[in-house]
């Protein structure tokens, strides 16, 4: 059984106090992914940061004191920026490249309006100027990853879709296998169950860097957070993080309901050997030193390796302010994004 302890918390500043949209509007940290390069932790947010010189994608270095947002670097490169709303962070299984996915919950079949909706990028490790569309759709300028949306229309099985998650995992073909993780499905964005479901096809790298599926995009694995009783509310999956030191992938869920009338957000961390993940076994619940469920008090969102015994938890809270045990503030400001490092044994 895997346990965890926090050993910090705090919070990042992800672009200037007080930045608004073209709308007026003040802008709201959502870091929804996250990843950890060996050096910098590279995080995206689901929604845009305004600025010609920002993007919804940045890094900072990763020092022994925590994350150093003084030194924050935006990847400005275009394909970066106008993709919309990231959610998941990877790096290939070899660990030379990094791969980005958005959402996939949207598309207008009679234009390309929603098509920056649906992106999974690839750049070589450290030069996202270098950034690719993996499996674009073969006409030439139109951009998003269309073919790739086919594919998972047909994995996942609903017109409604959401995706959270994204981890490359060693597998039995080509340079590994690409997992992505199933949040929401059903008829529609306002008919859909929260799900835990994982879709994936086998890859290669290509001699131009991208990536090509080599096999069938289908269902790789499904279980129920609810079935355990520790569970509390009903959730759904919100990130996958292959841990190489354990041949072992993490799951992250996060929950946002209504108790009593008031708003609860919040979520849980699994674990599942990758021995166990292609048997179909229910993965277990990380919990505290003392075996009690570790239950987030923040939306948890992003999940990173970042050595043998330590992870680091990005939350997204949406329009939440609330700090809870992070800091000694009752509320963060907007351009903040809470965050939790811990240590498993």
């Amino acid at each position: 059984m895997t346990h965890a302890t926090i050993l910090q918390q705090g919070t990042i500043h992800c672009f200037p106090a007080g930045l608004r949209d073209e709308q007026g509007k003040l802008v709201n940290a959502e870091v929804s992914a996250v990843l950890y390069d060996g050096k910098r932790l590279i995080m995206a947010s689901d929604k845009p940061v305004p600025g010609e010189e920002r993007s919804a994608v940045f890094g900072m270095p990763m020092t022994e004191q925590g994350p150093d947002d003084s030194q924050l670097e935006y990847f400005t490169t275009p394909l970066i920026k106008q993709a919309v709303k990231y959610e998941d962070l990877s790096l290939t299984a070899d660990g030379r490249y990094v791969l980005a996915t958005t959402g996939f919950d949207r598309i207008d079949n009679e234009s390309h309006a929603l098509n920056d909706y649906n992106h999974l990028l690839i750049w070589p490790l450290g030069k996202p100027e270098k950034v690719q569309a993996v499996d674009p759709d073969p006409r030439d300028g139109v951009e998003g990853s269309l073919e790739l949306r086919t594919k998972l229309d047909e994995a996942v099985g609903f017109p409604y879709y959401k995706v959270e998650g994204l981890a490359a995992v060693p597998g039995e073909r080509g340079d590994g296998l690409l997992l992505f993780g199933i949040r929401e499905q059903g008829r529609a964005h306002d008919d859909f169950t929260y799900v835990s479901r994982i879709v994936g096809a086998h890859y290669q790298i290509s001699e131009s860097g991208n990536l090509v599926f080599i096999d069938k995009m289908r269902e790789h694995y499904a279980f129920d957070p609810g079935n355990h009783p520790a569970v509390r509310y009903d959730c759904g999956l919100s990130s996958l993080e292959y841990d190489p030191y354990h041949a072992r992938l993490y799951l992250l869920n996060s929950f946002e309901v209504k108790e009593a009338g008031a708003e609860r957000i919040g979520g849980y961390l699994w674990e599942v050997s990758l021995g166990d993940f292609r048997a179909g076994s229910s993965p277990a619940l990380v919990t505290t030193p003392e075996g009690l469920p570790l239950e987030f008090e923040h939306k948890a969102e992003g999940l990173a390796v970042l050595d043998h015994d330590r992870l680091f938890v990005a939350y997204d809270n949406d329009r939440h302010l609330g700090l809870g045990s992070v800091d000694e503030r009752d509320e963060r400001h907007a351009c903040e994004a809470p965050y939790t490092l811990l240590k498993v044994t």
